[in-house]
């Protein structure tokens, strides 16, 4: 026999809801407050341009608290988010009688995930696009996450964090992540927003779009994204610029219907510019109704 709930329990449970700049779906929700709830990090995936770095500014708003965020190089080191010894200042302060040289602890400067350890309050962490460091990266801040606290060598200072963070890790799939970081994540995709969806994403961007436009311009996005031969598919932060230049330009529905305006503002290489270009040339047919896109789009 199951255990009841406890009281209140679906109400704690779910922290975040979305905010009103951010519309997300049920399974993204869900996987934010397992999240929180089991403190550990929450691994977000999903093609470029579906909010993953926003969804934590978000999420800190949502629940009220801060936010750190470091954003990963393919030069990034384990060690940086922890914390930086200055040592060329230190030389050089030496070098030059300034600076109180004799104090190790003034050159030492905390990184980003030092910064929410050594905090007073709750933050929550952005660690941006992970898969763009080495391979041995994720590895590297498996203990610090897992414990929430690290040691500064020079020093012997060890710094704790009061209260686990709510971390959240972006990541485009360039690489596969080790399995060992994999177990200690709570795991979302975030696919693509369906048309219902978008139209909700939109009306945060550009409250009260005409619908005819609005219909217009999704219809043509979403036939973009379904040509195979584009080598990148625009997504849905272009299609808020391209709404945004449309707007600005007084660009009527009528136009849209017959033509792709701006289309630099959704295609972002010269052979996918190239390509539609050309289909529109030889009198291709650009779709202007739903019905036109095949049994998935049929509304």
């Amino acid at each position: 026999m199951k255990s009841p709930a406890p009281p209140n329990a679906a109400s704690e449970f779910y922290q975040f809801t979305g905010t009103e700049g951010y519309i997300v779906s049920r399974p993204l929700i869900e996987a934010v407050n397992c999240a929180i709830a089991l403190e550990r990090p929450l691994l977000i995936k999903g093609e470029p341009g579906t909010g993953k770095t926003l969804l934590a500014r978000h999420v800190s708003e949502g629940v009220g608290l801060p936010i750190e965020s470091w954003h990963i190089k393919s030069t990034s080191k384990a060690t940086e988010g922890l914390y930086v010894y200055d040592t060329l200042q230190r030389l050089n302060d030496a070098r030059f009688g300034e600076g109180n040289v004799g104090d190790i602890r003034s050159y030492i400067k905390l990184g980003p995930l030092g910064r929410v350890f050594a905090a007073e309050n709750r933050h929550v962490l952005l660690i941006d696009e992970i898969d763009k460091a080495d391979l041995e990266f994720p590895n590297d801040i498996l203990r610090e996450l897992d414990e929430m606290r690290f040691t500064i060598m020079e020093t012997n200072d060890e710094i704790v964090a009061r209260e686990r963070p709510v971390v959240i890790i972006t990541s485009n799939n360039e690489k596969e992540l080790p399995d060992a970081f994999l177990r200690r994540c709570v795991f979302h995709f975030i696919e693509f927003p369906e048309p219902d969806l978008m139209k909700e994403i939109i009306d945060v961007h550009h409250p009260n779009l005409d619908t005819t436009l609005l219909d217009q311009v999704l219809v043509k996005f979403y036939w973009l994204r379904g040509q195979n031969e584009l080598r990148k598919k625009p997504s849905t932060s272009e299609l808020i610029d391209w709404i945004a230049a449309l707007l600005r330009s007084g660009i009527t529905p009528d136009q849209v219907e017959s033509h792709i305006p701006f289309l630099g503002s959704l295609l972002k290489n010269e052979q996918d510019t190239l390509a539609v270009q050309e289909y529109e040339e030889r009198g291709g047919n650009l779709p202007s109704s739903w019905s036109e896109l095949g049994p998935k789009y049929n509304q």
